[in-house]
């Protein structure tokens, strides 16, 4: 039969409708974005949630977050140390490929708050991702990705020129020397090499002077002065070490604008919790993405009174009880808002539990669990497995769990595809969108192969085998543990990546898919796959690193080396110090 053309039209109408609604039917994000609120806590071990199989520690909030979202189980940090870790996490790249990993053992993270090393500016983190798709995005907390590049006001790497719209907190991290009564946490060990280099380098410009004076021959100024120049660098980050890391690197910021220095520690946990319930009430009617970035739990373990003692693990469990009682009351504003349904929840920590963290007998690092290591170990699993939970009710099933490998890297293009963004073209983006994991449409992560970098060195491969369960993790390189039955670096204070470390050939192999603590090693006689398995790595080895380009290093000595015309300073250099922050708080904080 024949239909007139207005009844041809009519269809054609209805036929395009029903595509448009299957087409954004499927991801319901495109309808409506939400609201996102990512929790990032510092040093945490993936054993002190009671979520995570820890029943004498209490988190009832963090608890509840799992319950009513999806647990993911195997959830794996891209470093195990904070400013490469939280690269990934921002741009959903290994760091190697930003320029933010280490060739060096000294300087694996950003050491100096007046350095010129940072996350590059041509990099796009899902913060500006979001941004430019209408959202409102905020950081409130630690940042630990750089400040300045040339001069002490430029800001090139701050969080704003990274697509934050508001910035509260601190731009380095928390240290010991953050609180003035606690242990200098800059190793004796690298105080030492400072030392030495400094002697070493200032008799350069010594030496180089006598020949020009004895009339041998003569040495460029230029050249004079340049050694004298490093010299004196090297000189003055020793000396600092001594007595203005607090004053120096210990600093509030509100956007631009240093309120604090050094920061009133006691006051800090308050002020954040404050700053993070200010911004959700300021932008509740949304959309807008807050990303609190914890200093909990990381050294000194800074703790309100009302929290010391409550726990059963000392400092650090006192500490951990407190972030999670800041979660819950983040979690209770969202509620009270009815923000609940249109939010998209996310917890996770950088990476895993420093275990050589101790004073005296007591352990102020955290507890990694059954897994093997901890922070600063590039491939054992006690430092790259972290909790990873989400929660968006009525989009993912509550109480769900998932023990696919997935990464941190994998928030990027997960938030990409909630809020309707498109992914950058221009460069190689190494996680995966979780949403259809997350919600049960498919099984595996498409995280076929995994690669586990300390600093700028390959210490292990990670393969999950299509249409499989089996998980192969390849060691390449491991740390030699001080003392050996210790099972970390407790005589260097961190493990090394490279020089006085343990090489594999052939890699140690476990299947950690059935042996997640990496006790029972598969050798060719006790697995007949043994080969092939090691043959497949290789393969995907050789073709990841054809995806790699030189960037500049970040991390460099250079860039990573104190200099006084980079410090952020609040008053008179060297003795900067102003409080411009309003201590009042709501009852309850």
């Amino acid at each position: 039969m024949n239909l007139p053309s207005n009844d041809w039209s009519c269809w054609a109408l209805i036929s395009i409708c029903c595509l448009f609604w299957r087409v954004s039917g499927s991801n319901p994000a495109m309808n409506s974005r939400p609201n996102i609120v990512l929790f990032m806590a510092d040093d945490l071990g993936i054993g002190d949630l009671g979520c995570y199989g820890n029943n004498t520690m209490s988190t009832p909030n963090i608890d509840r977050l799992a319950r009513e979202g999806v647990k993911l189980t195997q959830h794996l940090a891209a470093a195990s140390m904070c400013s490469p870790s939280r690269a990934a996490f921002l741009t959903g790249r290994y760091p190697i490929r930003s320029g933010m990993s280490s060739s060096f053992n000294m300087n694996r993270a950003i050491l100096w708050l007046g350095g010129s090393g940072g996350l590059p500016t041509n990099e796009t983190t899902f913060a500006k991702m979001l941004q430019q798709r209408g959202y409102r995005t905020g950081l409130i907390g630690k940042w630990h990705q750089g400040l300045s590049c040339a001069s002490r006001n430029d800001h090139c790497y701050h969080p704003l020129n990274h697509g934050f719209d508001y910035f509260f907190g601190m731009p380095f991290t928390l240290l010991n020397e953050c609180q003035a009564t606690k242990t200098p946490e800059i190793h004796r060990a690298l105080r030492i090499k400072l030392w030495i280099s400094s002697v070493a380098l200032g008799l350069v410009p010594l030496l180089l002077l006598i020949p020009r004076f004895a009339g041998w021959f003569k040495v460029p100024w230029t050249v004079v002065i340049i050694t004298a120049l490093v010299a004196f660098l090297f000189f003055t980050t020793w000396y600092s070490s001594y007595g203005f890391i607090r004053r120096w690197n210990c600093i509030l910021m509100r956007n631009h604008e240093i309120i604090q220095q050094p920061m009133k520690e006691e006051k800090v946990t308050s002020l954040i919790l404050k700053e993070a319930l200010s911004f959700i009430e300021k932008y509740k009617h949304g959309p807008f993405l807050l990303f609190v970035s914890f200093l909990h739990v990381h050294i000194p373990l800074v703790t309100k009174e009302k929290f010391v003692g409550r726990s059963k693990y000392g400092l650090y469990g006192d500490n951990v009880e407190e972030m999670d009682w800041m979660v819950g009351k983040i979690l209770d504003v969202i509620d009270k808002e009815y923000l609940r349904n249109n939010t998209l929840v996310y917890f996770t920590s950088d990476h895993g539990g420093r275990l050589e963290s101790q004073e005296g007998k007591s352990q102020l690092g955290g507890w990694n669990g059954m897994y093997k290591g901890g922070k600063g170990m590039g491939g054992w699993e006690g430092g790259i497995r972290v909790p990873g939970i989400f929660r968006w009710p009525m989009i993912l099933p509550a109480g769900g769990v998932i023990n696919d490998p997935t990464s941190l890297m994998d928030i990027y293009p997960t938030l990409s595809y909630v809020a309707g963004a498109i992914l950058p073209l221009d460069r190689v983006i190494d996680g995966k969108n979780l949403m259809p994991l997350l919600q049960g449409r498919v099984f595996q992560s498409g995280h076929e192969f995994l690669f586990h970098y300390c600093g700028i060195y390959l210490h292990t491969v990670r393969w999950h085998q299509k249409d499989c369960d089996t998980v192969w993790k390849a060691h390449y390189v491991t740390p030699k543990f001080q003392p050996e039955e210790g099972r970390a670096c407790y005589w260097s204070g961190l493990c090394p990546c490279s020089g006085d470390v343990n090489y594999h050939d052939p890699p140690l192999l476990f299947d950690i898919s059935r042996d997640p603590s990496e006790e029972h090693l598969l050798t060719p006689e006790n697995e007949g796959l043994f080969d092939a398995v090691i043959k497949k790595m290789e393969e995907a080895v050789k073709e990841h690193r054809r995806t790699l380009m030189p960037v500049p290093q970040q991390f460099s000595v250079f860039n990573t080396i104190w200099k006084p015309w980079l410090q952020p300073c609040c008053g008179t250099f060297p003795f900067c110090g102003c409080d411009k922050e309003d201590d009042t708080l709501p009852t309850g904080l």
